[in-house]
């Protein structure tokens, strides 16, 4: 699931002062959208386990340990313009991913057992610039974004912008965004379909051919509409469109088929092929949020998202959120999510697919399910920023955990931590 970026801008009033003098004295004098450079550090340590994994078919262990340091540095260029740079890695191990080539371990192949070959491993690099600037009367604004990816087995260019309006005295907020992605993959296979591997096995013939394209792009449009409804109640409306061309199957993705012969090598069966997808793909997603101020101990928020693609899926999602300040400096974040989807038109388990299909995954992210998760976090805000590191100020650290669980056997933790830093 392609994850989805909307601009949100502090609004801050022009504030005039008259100077004594004569009639052309009067002078307007701005307040700059960011008064000072910040700094955020952010942390989250990712886990899960499952028995379905798409590397061996649908079958097989899906334990994957993930970290994420990010630093997101924002930089006032004057009182209109704001410069964002976002620096990202993601370092992971996977059991799931070792077994692309389950033979280059000291134990005997298996889908449930993690190989400890060169692909049981990775890291993930992303790189993103922002730029934004407000007008005189902080009524508009416009952004510009660029982003870089990479990973062992696709690099990815990104850029897109966004535009903001505000009427109705600022009560009324409209904004338009849209983003373009283009990925070029450099397709993994399972090791026993690359050239030379089995090959001199007269039992095992998979159909397998590489694919000849190697691109993947990715067009996305989307607006979000907020509306302050009364002095307690805020709503907001929003709906994405995402347009993907190119290899939308994952190379390295194993396909077992019901009328075929298997052939096993140790406990591992070999592929009969890989994930094999349509090359086009359309998504699209619209909801709304509920934010209302009961008292000055608790807010309750409320979101909701109905999603459809072309593959045949369709999905919902529903969010509560009860912060629940217990001091002037400390809120507590209770919050439950509930998610459920019908599976993809090209979607059967381990070994159910027949070989005369046009398009075949079982990849278990694209299969029915329905997930709960449940979280909560601590936020500390210092609005003085007595704690400093050289000439930055402590403004807020955040901890939060999520524990998700699907109904079909897969379950995973995350814990986010961050804090947020501003230049005196």
């Amino acid at each position: 699931m392609t994850r989805l970026l909307m601009v949100m801008a502090i609004l801050l009033s022009a504030t005039v002062f008259a100077q004594p003098g004569g009639q052309d004295s009067t002078k307007v004098f701005k307040k700059k959208v960011l008064e000072a450079p910040e700094v955020d550090f952010l942390m989250s340590y990712y886990t899960q386990d499952g028995e379905n994994a798409a590397v061996s078919g649908g079958l097989g262990t899906e334990k994957l340990n993930n970290i994420t340091p990010t630093i997101v540095v924002s930089v006032p260029l004057n009182e209109d313009d704001v410069l964002t740079i976002d620096g990202e890695v993601s370092a992971y191990t996977s059991a799931s991913s070792s077994n692309i080539n389950p033979f280059d371990g000291s134990q005997p192949a298996d889908p449930f057992v993690e190989s400890t070959g060169a692909s049981s491993g990775d890291t993930w690099l992303n790189a993103t610039a922002t730029y934004s600037h407000s007008s005189d009367d902080r009524n508009r604004i416009w952004s510009a974004k660029l982003s870089v990816s990479n990973e062992f087995d696709y690099f990815s260019f990104g850029f897109g912008g966004g535009y903001t309006w505000l009427f109705n005295e600022k009560n009324t907020e409209l904004s338009l965004h849209g983003n373009i992605y283009l990925d070029t993959w450099y397709p993994v296979y399972p090791y026993e379909l690359r050239p030379g591997n089995f090959s001199n096995s007269s039992a095992y013939n998979p159909v397998f051919t590489p694919f000849t394209n190697d691109k993947r792009n990715s067009y996305s449009a989307g607006f979000v509409l907020s509306q302050i409804l009364s002095k307690r109640l805020q709503g907001s409306l929003a709906a994405d469109y995402i347009l993907q061309k190119g290899l939308l199957s994952t190379p390295f993705q194993r396909v077992y088929f019901k009328d075929f012969n298997p052939v096993y090598v140790d406990n591992f069966r070999l592929a009969d092929d890989v994930e094999r997808l349509p090359d086009s793909r359309y998504k699209v997603a619209f909801g709304g949020r509920l934010h209302y101020y009961i008292n000055q101990v608790f807010v309750a928020r409320f979101f909701y998202r109905y999603y459809f693609d072309e593959w045949g899926i369709e999905s919902q999602t529903v969010n509560l959120e009860l912060p629940v300040k217990i001091s002037g400096s400390f809120t507590l974040y209770p919050s439950y999510r509930y998610y459920s989807q019908t599976a993809a038109d090209y979607f059967a388990p381990y070994a159910a697919h027949s070989s005369d299909e046009q398009y075949y995954t079982s990849d278990y992210d694209l299969s029915g399910f329905s997930a709960n998760q449940f979280g909560f976090g601590v936020s500390y805000t210092d609005i003085f920023t007595k704690f400093h590191i050289s000439r930055f100020g402590l403004k807020s650290v955040d901890l939060k955990y999520y524990r998700y669980s699907r109904n079909i056997n897969f379950n995973a933790n995350l814990i986010e931590f961050g804090c947020k830093f501003i230049m005196d």
